[in-house]
């Protein structure tokens, strides 16, 4: 697993545990109230240390290589799943995945961008940056589970929709503009929940929602940390100073009514313990689908309209 470089320190004392238990195992000698000592301490500082990352360390763990991706989660959480595919005009974009499933035996509609796990993978999801033909795929699922009083969920882990020139030549723009005119319409629930990296439009494309959710360690932006520094300062490795200023951690995010509710991730993040995540997140929706589940669609419409109304709203 990748070590992050504010962690070394833990595994540092990791690595003193083992081999203290190496020396009790080659020398017979009792050192166990010794370990069970520094293991405490371990998990002490550890709980610790996650509790009270900086911004900038936080983003480094929702970008995570090791992070749960969009395929686990469908895996840990569903049953049945049934991936739809194509925009109908004649591109899949596997930058976005989506398909019919059931959540503790509920059937919904359940999207999200796909980021690989190794080089490979990542060529083959276009690193979960969205193209044109994505967008519309998902808005067509969307559309199909409108017509079918399907629930929508989307998990959302991208750094943002593509740039390059094709994507701008087919329509990036228009697409992700549709998708937010559109999914404001929908005549059922829609639960978003930004599991990793929530970029820009691209990430705003599939998160016109009912109720937002964040994984502890994700983060919602309207720009890259990078981008915002090389913007401001023309330094990118200004990121820190600008993570910072940007308040783009969850429990800014809830602070400021951007989000509705923040997941609790295992301590270290989500790739530490992927099947915990998983049940975690799964509890949050099958929560948020109930509390939606009795609303009309004019009530569905109303109470998306009012979040986003209420968001920048402030007094002094």
């Amino acid at each position: 697993m990748q070590i992050l470089e504010f962690e070394k320190s833990i595994y540092k004392m990791q690595e003193k545990i083992e081999e203290l238990k190496k020396i009790s195992m080659d020398t017979n000698m009792n050192y166990d109230k010794e370990i069970e000592t520094l293991e405490k301490q371990t998990e002490e500082y550890k709980k610790e240390l996650y509790e009270n990352l900086e911004p900038y360390q936080k983003l480094q763990i929702a970008r995570h290589p090791q992070r749960p991706n969009f395929l686990d989660y469908i895996n840990l959480m569903t049953t049945d799943f049934i991936e739809l595919h194509g925009d109908r005009e004649g591109c899949d974009d596997r930058a976005i995945i989506g398909g019919i499933a059931r959540i503790n035996g509920i059937p919904v509609m359940i999207v999200g961008t796909q980021k690989g796990k190794t080089t490979k993978e990542n060529l083959e999801y276009n690193f979960g940056m969205p193209q044109p033909q994505g967008y519309r795929k998902a808005l067509r699922l969307f559309e199909h589970a409108s017509r079918f009083n399907l629930p929508i969920i989307t998990l959302v882990d991208t750094m943002g929709a593509y740039p390059g020139v094709k994507a701008e030549e087919t329509g990036q723009g228009i697409a992700i503009a549709v998708n937010l005119k559109e999914m404001a319409k929908l005549d059922v629930p829609v639960i978003a929940v930004i599991t990793g990296e929530g970029c820009s439009g691209g990430a705003l494309g599939l998160a016109v929602a009912n109720k937002v959710m964040i994984l502890e360690h994700a983060y919602y932006t309207v720009i890259s940390p990078e981008g915002c520094a090389s913007i401001l300062w023309r330094d990118a490795s200004e990121a820190k100073t600008a993570a910072n200023a940007l308040k783009i951690t969850a429990d800014d995010l809830l602070k400021f009514n951007i989000v509705d509710e923040v997941v609790k991730e295992p301590v270290g993040g989500a790739h530490y313990d992927i099947n915990q995540m998983a049940e975690t997140l799964k509890i949050s929706l099958i929560k948020a689908l109930d509390e939606y589940k009795n609303m009309s669609c004019s009530e569905l419409k109303e109470d998306r309209y009012s979040k986003f109304r209420r968001m920048g709203v402030f007094a002094e």
